[in-house]
């Protein structure tokens, strides 16, 4: 437990902090899971559409340092190439 005023207030403001990128990296999670599903269930305009939405909140979170920027790059890299083999695969 924290003794001094500033470490008390460095605890609140940890656990604020901790529940926001909390929130958010949970949030991109979610909208990279609907990309992938959208993808293999054959829904091409739903997951461009979702990958769209993906991407911004990925850059979003690179921008604000809750995640690394080349992991951004990284995801929305895999999520491009299972968009378009699930193209190559439905012609």
């Amino acid at each position: 437990m924290p003794n001094t005023q500033s470490a008390k207030k460095r605890l609140r403001q940890n656990d604020v902090r901790r529940t926001r990128n909390r929130a958010v990296k949970s949030a991109v999670k979610t909208q990279m899971k609907k990309v992938r599903e959208a993808a293999t269930a054959g829904n091409l305009e739903v997951a461009e559409t979702e990958y769209r939405v993906a991407a911004a909140k990925l850059d979003r979170a690179a921008a604000a340092k809750i995640i690394h920027k080349n992991s951004a790059s990284r995801h929305k890299a895999r999520l491009v190439h299972l968009i378009k083999t699930a193209k190559a695969a439905k012609k």
